[in-house]
């Protein structure tokens, strides 16, 4: 005996709901954290470049303020430039206050520049204590300022000194 066959009451393919936009996928959160790390990368890029821009503006004024305070005395100008490099030189030497001759120059040393650079700051020394020594005041201030620039770049820990 057969039975009547009957349609069977079947409903159509339903879809799946559209996934939720919250919580977003893994990738979305590595795309996130990538560009958070990079914003934070480059305000401290910047924050850096803009100190180190204000450091050298700052450097600038100050040895042209000293040329121009002093712009018919070589003595008080080498003077005004020796404790400017000594300011900058006690990063390197607690004692850089009163260091002379070949230990001043091995505390300047320590900041990476040329040897030419070296000897035109070392004049700074002989025309403070020389009247007459010579005295070229556009190499001095630029020896003055690539030795600042130098020391900026370049930051070595202060050693303690065995006093």
């Amino acid at each position: 005996m057969q039975l009547p066959q009957e349609p069977l009451p079947l409903r159509d393919i339903h879809l799946p709901p559209n996934p939720s936009w919250w919580p977003p996928a893994p990738g979305w959160w590595v795309l996130l954290a990538v560009v958070c790390g990079a914003l934070m990368a480059g305000y401290l890029l910047y924050r850096r470049a803009r100190r180190a821009r204000l450091w050298r503006a700052r450097v600038l004024t100050e040895i042209r303020q000293l040329a121009d305070r002093h712009a018919h005395d070589d003595v008080a100008y080498a003077t005004s430039l020796h404790q400017l490099l000594r300011r900058a030189a006690w990063r390197y030497a607690a004692d850089a206050h009163h260091l002379q001759g070949d230990p001043w120059r091995q505390t300047l040393a320590q900041v990476p520049v040329d040897d030419a650079t070296l000897d035109t700051l070392m004049t700074l020394e002989a025309r403070m204590y020389q009247p007459y020594a010579t005295f070229d005041r556009t190499a001095i201030e630029g020896a003055v300022h690539r030795w600042l620039q130098a020391a900026w770049r370049h930051v070595k820990p202060l050693e303690k000194s065995h006093a």
